[in-house]
C-alpha cells in the first residue's frame, strides 16, 4: 500500500517517524548536525536556502521523492517559511523537521520543561 503524500488535502501523511530513534542514537547535537547536512543536500548552493526549485530538483535526485507534485513542494515550503520570503533558511528547515515529528516535539517539551523547572525551581528554594 502506498504512503499518501503530504498535500493541502492530506497534510499529515502516514509514515514511520525515525527522528526519535535518530535523536536517541545521535544525541541532540548529532541530530542537529544531520539536519544541517540534510539542509545542505536540499538547498540552492548559490542562494544558501532551500527554494521551490532546489527542493523540487533535490527531493527527486537526492531523496528519491520524484512523485512529489508542484503543489506538494509548494506546501512543504509554505509550512516552514516563517519569514515568508518564499524559501527555507537552515533554522526554518530544522524547526520544520522537528515540527513534523510529534514524538520528537514531545521529548523536546519534556527536556525544556525539566530545564525550566530545574533553573527556576532552584531559585525559588534559595530565597
Amino acid at each position: 500500500m502506498a504512503t499518501p503524500r503530504p498535500t493541502h488535502q492530506n497534510p499529515q501523511p502516514n509514515f514511520h517517524d525515525f527522528f526519535p530513534a535518530m535523536a536517541g542514537k545521535l544525541g541532540g547535537e548529532g541530530l542537529i548536525d544531520e539536519l544541517c547536512k540534510g539542509f545542505e543536500l536540499l538547498m540552492d548552493g548559490d542562494k544558501g536556502v532551500i527554494t521551490f526549485e532546489s527542493l523540487r530538483r533535490n527531493a527527486s535526485a537526492v531523496l528519491g521523492l520524484g512523485d512529489l507534485t508542484d503543489d506538494d513542494v509548494r506546501c512543504m515550503i509554505e509550512e516552514g517559511d516563517f519569514d515568508r520570503d518564499g524559501a527555507l533558511n537552515q533554522m526554518e528547515f530544522c524547526v520544520l523537521m522537528f515540527r513534523l515529528s510529534p514524538d520528537l516535539m514531545d521529548a523536546s517539551r519534556c527536556v525544556v520543561t525539566e530545564a525550566i523547572e530545574e533553573e527556576f525551581g532552584d531559585r525559588t528554594h534559595r530565597h
